[in-house]
């Protein structure tokens, strides 16, 4: 091997151990979700005002991350640069706001320079430190611990795997809060009208569905032959069987009729009630279409009935147009 590839081979197994250092950090962080980490919950809650986040550094650039997760979920939410915050941006701090504070050693300067300040503001402080006996853990309300056993970084320096587990225990303490809140899908949707997100998130099965002719719908005992012809006319990949009242009995794909097809070949004469499937998955009017989306994809179906409150039949869904929507 040349010495190229040795370094190469290197560089990979140093990239697989950073991975598993990464990943334990992570998994460390379960057993931390204790009584301080629900007092941080009901910390931000109830608070009037808004969360400010802080940190410096790559600690810095996790707090934006958890000020925008926060603020996307139903809690207001910004980040205050520490750094700024001795030249006068404190007053974006104000009587009834919260502050997390995020520093890895719970020494850093910059943080500890607008912590008098901000204590005579009487502003909870929530800390994410790896320091549980530090000038930052001693001057907060709540301490996270979020302590690695090292980094991933080779020479133990770069901040690696405890830029991870702050962002981790970040987007627990965000899931916990939303969850508190009761959170919801519209909620998101209204707080993400332009993005792709959003879009996902406020869609209901009525809005994506297929309605009318794009619909094939055929009765128990229509012939195999029949419903193929349906299934085509409609473009489709399966037909609706109802009775006349388009009450749902059943479902047939192009492959049910296929596979029909190569059992015998006469089984385009077959009603339809002999080869439908009898308790097929539905999907309901007003039900978020991601969700209907996520049992397509746990089935691998590609056609599903969109039934009323009557179970009748009002649409299909078709996984490939939900594709062609970013639904992925």
């Amino acid at each position: 091997m040349s010495g190229k590839e040795c370094r190469m081979s290197d560089a990979l197994a140093r990239a697989r151990e950073a991975i598993v250092i990464e990943a334990a950090a992570v998994q460390a962080l379960a057993e931390r979700i204790d009584e301080s980490f629900a007092r941080a919950v009901v910390l931000i809650v109830e608070c009037a005002g808004r969360v400010v986040v802080t940190g410096i550094g790559k600690s810095g650039a996790v707090g934006r991350k958890l000020a925008a997760t926060l603020a996307s979920t139903g809690t207001p939410a910004l980040f205050l640069h520490p750094a700024e915050g001795v030249h006068g941006d404190l007053g974006m701090v104000s009587a009834g706001d919260v502050l997390i504070v995020l520093s890895q050693s719970g020494y850093t300067d910059e943080i500890n320079a607008i912590l008098p300040a901000l204590k005579r503001l009487e502003v909870p402080i929530i800390a994410f430190t790896g320091r549980l006996h530090s000038p930052l853990a001693d001057q907060s309300d709540v301490t996270i611990d979020v302590a690695v056993e090292r980094e991933a970084c080779p020479l133990g320096l770069a901040p690696t795997a405890s830029t991870t587990a702050q962002i981790a225990m970040g987007d627990a303490l965000a899931v916990a809060v939303m969850t508190a809140r009761r959170f919801t899908r519209e909620d998101f949707a209204a707080r993400h009208p332009g993005g792709s997100l959003g879009q996902k998130a406020g869609r209901a099965v009525g809005d994506l569905m297929r309605r009318g002719e794009e619909v094939a719908v055929v009765s128990p005992d229509a012939t195999l032959r029949d419903v193929l012809f349906a299934i085509t006319a409609a473009r489709a990949g399966a037909a609706a069987v109802a009775d006349e009242n388009r009450t749902l009995l059943g479902i047939i794909t192009d492959g049910d009729v296929r596979r029909a097809l190569l059992a015998d070949d006469d089984a385009m004469r077959q009603p339809a009630e002999a080869v439908m499937s009898r308790h097929p998955k539905i999907a309901r009017l007003d039900e978020p279409a991601v969700e209907a989306y996520g049992l397509m994809r746990e089935y691998k179906i590609g056609d599903m009935p969109v039934l009323d409150e009557e179970r009748r039949v009002v649409g299909m869904l078709s996984v490939k147009d939900m594709l062609d929507l970013g639904m992925e």
